[in-house]
Parts: C-alpha cells; structure tokens; sequence
C-alpha cells in the first residue's frame, strides 16, 4: 500500500493499482440523509429514496503510523468520518469506516478506474456479465417475469402482476466486483447499495448505511484471484458422488406417477440420479398455478408408502429429493407450533406478522433467534433426512419484508440481503450435524455475502420458458459465471426454465436446447414448472426421451473429468462454468463474451439460445480447439459450425489430458 499526499488531497495506491484519489475539488468520499421507501408484492420490490442531503467530505486530516492510514473527514469543521486504512496479515487493502456523526445514513465512495476497465461479479447478474456502463442496484427479490422493459412478456407481467423484472433484480446480488485488471473489491454491508460502473474514472459504490469495511486485493492471475476470493468468502462443498450418476428428474403428482416416470425414463436409456419431487409435502392450487403446500410434513395422501420406497429406491440407485423454504404456512402444524414458541417474526408491536405468497399466507421464522435456527434444523433433520431425503430445494431466501421486527433488534431492511446466508447457514448445519454432508445435496436461488461456504449449490431460478436473453435459456450462462466469480461454482438451472404466465409455453426445441447445455454444467435437473399441462416434458414423446438419454450418458460419460473440476471448486474456489478470460487473460474478445463458456479448463461450450438456429457463430481464444462432433480442429477466432439439435457447439483442447475421453463423446 502506498500514500502520496498532495495539498489538496491523497492518492493510495495498493499492488499497482490506484484505489482513491482524493482531493477537495474532486473528493471520493461522501455521506448523507435519505429516506427509503420499500413496497414489497410477493417479493416483488418497488424502491425508492428520498435524499435530503448529500454532502461531499471535501476537507480532512491524515495521520499516519505503523498500522496504517487514518483519515478523518470534515464537514463544517466538525468530525463526521473516520477512514482506517490498512493491509490485513493476508497483504489486503482494507478500508475501515467509523460514522462520527450518526445523523448519516448514506455512503458514497469512489474507487478509481480507467475508461476501458470491464468489470464483472455484484452477486448473480442475468442480462449483463461485463458491467460497465451501468449502474446495478443490490437487493435480494424476486428477479421477474421478463426482465427487459422493452419487452412485451415484461409489459404484461408489470401491467398484471406488478411482477416485471429489469435488467438488474436478482435472487444474489452481492456488493463485490471482479476487475479485468485482476483485483475485486468488496463493500461490507447488507444495506440496500447501488454499484455505478458508468463512470469513466472511478466506480461509485452507494449503500443505505455506513459500511463496516471495503475490502480490495489484486492477484497475477485469474486462478490466483478465485482462490483469494473464497478465502474471504469461503467454498462450497464437493457434490455427493450420486449426483453424477445422471439427471435429477422434476417429477410431481405422488408415488406412483413417481414410479411409473422414473420407470419409463430409464426404459428409455435415460441415466438417471434422482427424483425431485417437490410436492412431497402437498400441493395447493392458485392462480398462478400449481403451488406447494408450505408445512414441511411428508404427506401421506399424495405420496402413499414413501417412507420405504423412498429406500428401495436407493438401493436401485436412484435418490428422492424435496423442497422446503424458510416460511410456514398460516394455520398448519408446523406454523402454530412456531408462533407458539415465539420463532416467527413479528409486527413492531409484537403481534402477529404473516407474508402474501399468492393466495395463502405464511409465517417467517426468524433465523436471528438462535432457538428458532436449532427448531428449524431439527425440522429438517426430522421431516426430510431421517425420512430418507437425499436433497432438496431451499427456496424463497429473498422475501423477508422490511417492515417486520426481529429478535436481535436489527431493522429487517438491514437483515433482508442477508436473508439467504441465514438460511444457507441453516441448512448446512442440520446436514453437517446429521453427519451427512457427502451424501446430501441442496440448491439455492437466493443468495449473499458470505453463504459461499454453507450453500451447496446454486440454481438460476425462475426463468421463463421462452427465448428473449433476459429471462430465458441464455441468461443463466451470465448468471452462472458472474456467481462463479463470487465463489459459488456450482451452478444450474430449470431444463426448460420454470414460469408459464401470459402465453408463453414450453416448446420441444426449447426444452432440447436447454437439456444440451445441461449436459455441460455440474448439474442436470428439469421442472415441469408452474403449469406443466401447458409445457413440454421431458417424456411428452419419445424423441424428447431419446434425446434426454443421450445428454444424460454424455453428462455421466463427462463424471471424471467434473468430478474434478468440482474438486477444485471445493479447493482452490475455481468455478466449474468460467469466462473465457480466465484461462485468457490476454484475449481482449474474451473479456466481452457472455454467452459461452468453459467448462472446466478444457472444454468450451457455446449453447444454442436463438429458436430455429442450427448454425452457431462462437468465439474461440487462441488455442487448438477440437470440434466435438466433426473432429475438426480450430485454432481461434470467431467461427461456424453446424449445430443441429443434439450437437450443441462443444469443443476441447487437443493438449489436453482428458482429450481422449472427450473424443468418445461422438460415439454416445
């Protein structure tokens, strides 16, 4: 770290790098007074602020000594921020602020930059992998339905639903970003924050309180930079061994149809690792579809014998999973025995407190109340592992409302965007504590800060099924490589995306595009989404069927090769799906590439996002690239292959030491 001072101002550089230039007439820092507004339709936020003031922290005062930097600034004369900055043990840039002047409810720092600077990271971004340009506000929602507002599906769904989505709404954002010149900086706080990258010398970085800390280091390589930033964050666990064994079939409607589906599937040749039924606990309908019964008890009517076919069908080799989120239903077991011990949330008077999820209502069981978090996780270890679950989905970790009060007294505007790490937290302690961490599997849509160690594996939540970039098919590869660089490289989404509204249904081509790319992500996992009557299923007909087959061989046919990616995943935080950049710092193309990836270190995927496209155009680094299906060998550049369906644009490096197994994809 390094300080020059000038008259009017300080630069401090760390590792190369500018991090704040300071001066009175241009300064970094700036405090203020706002008052937010947050309403809230079924995770839905409409957001606003009122700025009474914001005020530069133009003069100031350095001190200097062996621990550092302190900067003390000024306004009016009087003491209003303290700034210390440091390098940790770990060779860290870490800034330190302390509000003097506690009237402040409003932060704004200004980290340098250069005009040609990309960045990437603020949690799980869908529209955008290089940020720049745009400002990205971070809180934890529903993403929506549509996610462009020019588009026609995001009309109707704000119009109808007040449920319309933007280019930034995401289920995890987190305030850190990764830059092309190999640093991340990361802002400490869980306030609603606005990261501004539209700036051609400096990226502004607001949040609706005092942050603790910004935290900031630089690495040679990408590689490097992965292993630093799960240091900080942590790293999720290595997969249980079953989960490559094939797909994880979406199945609903009781034991039977369980059976009888898992059955023909595998008839089919389809390589299949497990059930997901997520009605295990019942179901209720609404108008937005076919919903779940929120009181985590196996339910007996719909799944008759589940309780010893959940284990013969282990022993065939095929694991039954579930579903469960942190809110219970109003009025069912599970809720009256919650609010009778004092673990929901409450009102501010302390009355009762329940959310609209569309058409019934829930309580939120307060996860700041240590005894709620040991109820909730024997509630898991009870209902779902001693039952025999080998997985689950943990969904609904971005709804907690702001106008709730809590058990440690914290404003929920200040706990929500730290909601999913509470309940990835959970969740990982009830399958820690039951000793079954290699054996069982959950996923998540919602995340933040920090739940990098305890969350399993992430999906990319609802996409609708249809095409637009937004909110279809294409964006979960944004999605899954900006929350690859956040520490969380274990990703997937809904074969053939999940919400149904407004006419859009699921097609044949559609599903087969997003099994293909599923074959090359460290998951397979489909959905019969919210209307599954009015969307193609995996065994609508047999060519689906016979189509599915052949990705799930491949997929299994891959499990070496992923299984060790995964390895180090859990070891170095290198993610699984990674920009082209990673391996190629030096291809300036490579830094603008969302819609590709490589998978692992030796094999580039480019999936096909556009309906009726059998020709893909892609970019390939300079390398040797063996084109999977043709054997042809391409050296780099942009290129076209031929890419019918059930050949997705696939290609391997021919130095690479698995080149043999990737070879014999050809043949499956």
């Amino acid at each position: 770290m390094k300080l020059i001072q000038t008259p009017n101002g300080f630069t401090i550089s760390h590792k190369n790098n500018v991090v704040f230039e300071h001066s009175e007439l241009s300064p970094a820092f700036y405090l203020g007074i706002g008052e937010g507004t947050f309403d809230m339709y079924r995770g839905n936020f409409d957001i606003s602020d009122y700025v009474s003031e914001r005020l530069p922290l133009r003069k100031f005062s350095i001190a200097e000594n062996s621990d550092g930097i302190a900067v003390t600034f000024l306004l009016d004369a009087t003491p209003a921020l303290e700034v210390r900055i440091f390098e940790t043990a770990e060779t860290r840039l870490k800034a330190e602020f302390t509000a003097l002047e506690q009237r402040y409810n409003r932060f704004w720092v200004r980290v340098s930059a250069t005009e040609e600077e990309s960045v990437y990271g603020c949690g799980e971004q869908l529209s955008y992998l290089n940020l720049r340009g745009k400002n990205f506000p971070l809180w934890s929602s529903e993403p929506g339905v549509g996610r462009n507002k020019n588009t026609y599906t995001t009309w109707q769904a704000d119009v109808k639903d007040k449920a319309g989505g933007d280019y930034y709404t995401t289920n995890y954002p987190q305030p850190t970003f990764v830059s092309d010149k190999k640093y991340f900086c990361h802002l400490e706080t869980t306030a609603y924050a606005d990261f501004d990258f539209s700036h051609p010398q400096y990226h502004e970085l607001q949040c609706w309180n005092i942050p603790q800390y910004l935290l900031l280091d630089a690495e040679e390589s990408f590689p490097e930079l992965m292993t630093n930033i799960t240091d900080v964050f942590g790293r999720q666990p290595a997969l249980p061994e079953w989960v490559y064994n094939g797909v994880i079939l979406g199945i609903q409607g009781g034991t039977q149809i369980t059976l009888d589906k898992l059955a023909a599937a595998r008839e089919a040749g389809v390589e299949v690792a497990g059930a997901w039924c997520q009605d295990w606990q019942g179901i209720k309908m609404t108008s937005f579809g076919k919903r779940l019964q929120w009181d985590w008890h196996w339910n007996e009517e719909l799944y008759p014998e589940l309780d010893s076919k959940i284990h013969q069908l282990k022993e065939d080799g095929i694991r039954f999973l579930g579903y469960i989120n942190p809110y219970v239903l109003e009025n069912f077991p599970l809720y009256d025995e919650a609010l009778e011990k004092g673990y929901l949330a409450t009102k501010e008077d302390g009355s009762k407190y329940v959310v609209d999820f569309g058409e019934f209502f829930c309580g939120v069981v307060d996860f700041t109340n240590p005894a709620a978090c040991e109820w909730y996780k024997g509630v898991i270890q009870k209902n779902m592992i001693d039952l025999g679950l080998d997985g689950w989905m943990g969904d609904f970790g971005e709804y907690l409302p702001t106008d709730c009060s809590l058990h440690n007294g914290v404003s929920a505007e200040i706990e929500h965007n730290k909601w999913p790490y509470r309940w990835a937290k959970v969740q990982h302690e009830a399958i820690e504590e039951a000793g079954k961490i290699d054996d069982i599997l959950f996923f998540m849509r919602a995340g933040a800060t920090g739940m990098q160690g305890y969350c399993h594996a992430l999906w990319a939540g609802d996409q609708s099924v249809i095409w637009e970039k937004d909110d279809g098919l294409a964006s979960v590869i944004p999605a899954a490589l900006s929350a690859g660089l956040m520490g969380n490289g274990i990703s997937h989404s809904d074969i053939g995306g999940y919400t149904t509204l407004h006419g859009n249904t699921r097609s044949k081509e559609l599903f087969q595009r997003w099994a293909e790319m599923a074959a090359f992500t460290p998951i397979m996992r489909s959905h019969e989404g919210n209307r599954p009557g009015d969307n193609h299923q995996f065994d609508t007909d047999a060519e689906t069927l016979a189509h599915l087959a052949r990705m799930t061989k491949i997929y299994k046919h891959l499990k070496p090769y992923l299984k060790a990616a995964v390895e180090e995943n859990a070891s170095k935080g290198m993610p699984v799906q990674r920009p082209l950049f990673m391996h190629y710092e030096q291809d300036s193309e490579a830094y603008q590439i969302q819609y590709q990836y490589l998978f692992g270190r030796d094999v580039l995927v480019a999936p096909v996002y556009n309906q009726g496209e059998t020709v893909k155009e892609l970019y390939l680094p300079e390398d040797e690239w063996v084109h999977v299906w043709s054997g042809e060998t391409f050296t780099g550049g942009w290129v076209k292959v031929d890419a019918p369906i059930g050949q997705p644009p696939v290609f391997y490096r021919k130095q690479s030491q698995d080149a043999q197994l990737f070879d014999a994809i050809k043949n499956i």
